[in-house]
């Protein structure tokens, strides 16, 4: 097939969705052309590496301050401030120009929604055919209405009340606008059909699961592992994982210390904010901040945890973690888009307090250790494997193609 496939930033490692996805077509023979905005040097070199994989790439140039004024423009608007943030008029064109010479056109995110529109838009006034796939992600409405709870100042929850309204319409609006919508989790699929109402025509939102890659996380020897050493991962500047970050250093640390002295914590993730590099002065954390490679943070700590307080869609560094048959402790948010046996591939604890428990219990048994990293392993290969969606994504193409929905 030939694929047009926009997504409104470039697709890396740590954007995995994208890039996976995009690889993945790639290497199943269908002919993919990227259309992409960039906003740093560093994003336009990856975008180069790029070039290799896809049959042609087509990026313009979005610096944050045409974000940012996207988003000013946005404001008395009911355009949530996502959807208009990622606007740029000559990506559009290019997108509109490639449009008629595709099989099906792939966009990703709310904010690229804008764009899914304009296309959906112009095909329907040039007689075009071409279905829209759009790709959701997380169902960002959702996640609005969590964060609300845990917004830790006073200006965020004003703007993220003001965001939610028109996201939850927009949402419930671009649901049914395409030929198909796309979500990681049921909870996001359902969500997004919530939104849609009785105005819901086409087919349900397909679930479409991230992966993680098995052969690039591994599992490692055992005798790497560092003693009582406990690793947190993620995006550092994304605001759940400030909030993950901090809770866990004030709330569940302690608890752990108070039995377990030399117990050490790693935050490793990319762009920490202040609020996470300051909980370096902890005598017991270490803060690595963006690093070439995560994996030997992973494969060397005793275990993992995810004390996430809110989130939505599937939890990259959850699968990263066991992929590499790292056990991991989490709270129920962090796993409730996966399958898992609590106690069998992830430790669930609900709160603070659990969380230490099984801390300290796993760091004293390595054999339960063992177990669960091992079928944490076991699990991600049987529900997570990238090739695996990509056949599913293929088998939605199709059906678009040849029905429309």
């Amino acid at each position: 097939m030939d694929v047009l496939f926009l997504v409104p930033y470039v697709p890396n490692r740590i954007r995995v969705r994208p890039y996976h996805l995009l690889h993945g077509l790639a290497a199943s023979g269908h002919r993919v052309t990227l259309v992409t905005a960039w906003t740093t040097e560093a994003e336009r070199l990856e975008l180069e590496a790029l070039k290799a994989r896809c049959a042609r790439v087509c990026s313009v140039h979005l610096p944050r301050g045409r974000s940012w004024g996207n988003c000013l423009a946005a404001l008395p608007s009911r355009v949530p401030l996502q959807a208009a943030y990622s606007w740029h008029p000559e990506l559009a064109r290019q997108a509109e120009q490639l449009a008629h010479k595709t099989d099906v056109i792939h966009v990703e995110h709310l904010r690229g929604s804008a764009y899914a529109l304009w296309l959906r838009d112009h095909l329907a006034r040039s007689g075009g055919s071409v279905p829209i796939v759009w790709d959701s992600v997380d169902c960002i409405s959702l996640l609005f209405r969590q964060s609300i709870r845990h917004a830790p100042w006073a200006a965020r929850n004003v703007l993220l009340r003001l965001e939610l309204a028109r996201t939850r319409r927009f949402e419930g609006h671009l649901a049914y606008a395409f030929a198909r919508t796309l979500a990681t989790s049921s909870n996001d699929a359902q969500e997004l059909t919530r939104l849609a109402g009785g105005d819901f025509k086409g087919m349900p939102v397909s679930v479409l699961p991230n992966g993680v890659d098995l052969e690039y996380f591994r599992p490692v020897d055992e005798s790497l592992r560092q003693p009582a050493t406990v690793v947190m991962t993620g995006k550092m500047s994304y605001h759940a994982n400030v909030a993950m970050a901090a809770g866990f250093v004030r709330d569940v640390l302690p608890a752990v210390l108070a039995r377990l002295p030399d117990a050490r914590v790693l935050v490793v993730g990319k762009d920490p904010p202040e609020a996470v590099r300051a909980l370096g002065r902890h005598p017991a954390v270490t803060v690595a901040g963006t690093v070439p490679d995560v994996r030997p943070y992973l494969q060397q700590a005793t275990l993992a945890v995810a004390p996430v307080a809110y989130a939505v869609g599937v939890q990259n560094k959850v699968l990263e973690a066991m992929a590499c048959a790292t056990p991991v402790v989490a709270y129920p948010q962090a796993v409730s888009a996966l399958e898992v046996v609590d106690g069998r591939e992830v430790v669930v604890a609900d709160g603070p307090l659990a969380m230490a428990d099984s801390i300290v219990e796993l760091i004293g048994d390595r054999g339960r250790r063992t177990a669960v990293g091992l079928a944490g392993r076991k699990y991600v290969e049987s529900h997570h494997d990238w090739s695996d969606i990509i056949t599913r994504l293929e088998r939605i193409y199709h059906e678009v193609i040849r029905t429309g929905v």
